[in-house]
């Protein structure tokens, strides 16, 4: 097993769009059915493998353009550090002050540590100054223990 990196930062409102960050219907909407679905389907069909926001379902990263993956490490520790140099740099951005304590983010990073120890995911989200938004993951993969049918973006 290894764990592929993710890294987003946009607009929150980008973010928002939760059409774009999940898979399309495994069933397309009848030919004759409501335009504006049919639409809408395409349109989820094209963009959610192809771009580059965080999907609702933390595995779903997998299906992303091999170009975004930020790192990959068969070692659970290296992706745990990967993880915490992401935090430093980007706590002094954070909008909540809370989020910001050194204490917290070392309990995070120790949780997160443990959870890929065991081959789990890390998927985390912090609001940054302005309407932004940090989103970083850790995904295991070869195979994703509860998603198996999704290939390694690497090949790998």
């Amino acid at each position: 097993m290894h764990h592929h990196a993710y890294l987003w930062t946009g607009a929150k409102s980008r973010f928002d769009e939760e059409a774009f960050r999940r898979p399309p219907h495994p069933e397309p909407p009848p030919p004759t059915g409501n335009p504006e679905l049919i639409q809408r389907y395409r349109l989820a069909t094209a963009e959610f493998a192809t771009c580059d926001l965080p999907p609702l379902e933390t595995a779903y990263w997998l299906v992303k353009p091999r170009s975004i993956v930020k790192g990959t490490w068969s070692e659970p520790s290296a992706a745990a550090a990967w993880l915490g140099e992401r935090l430093a740099e980007y706590a002094p951005r954070f909008a909540a002050e809370a989020h910001r304590a050194p204490d917290r983010l070392a309990a995070l990073l120790a949780s997160a540590a443990e959870r890929l120890a065991a081959g789990g995911d890390i998927s985390l989200g912090f609001y940054l100054e302005r309407p932004v938004f940090l989103s970083v993951a850790l995904v295991g993969c070869a195979p994703h223990r509860a998603r198996p049918d999704l290939p390694c973006p690497l090949g790998a």
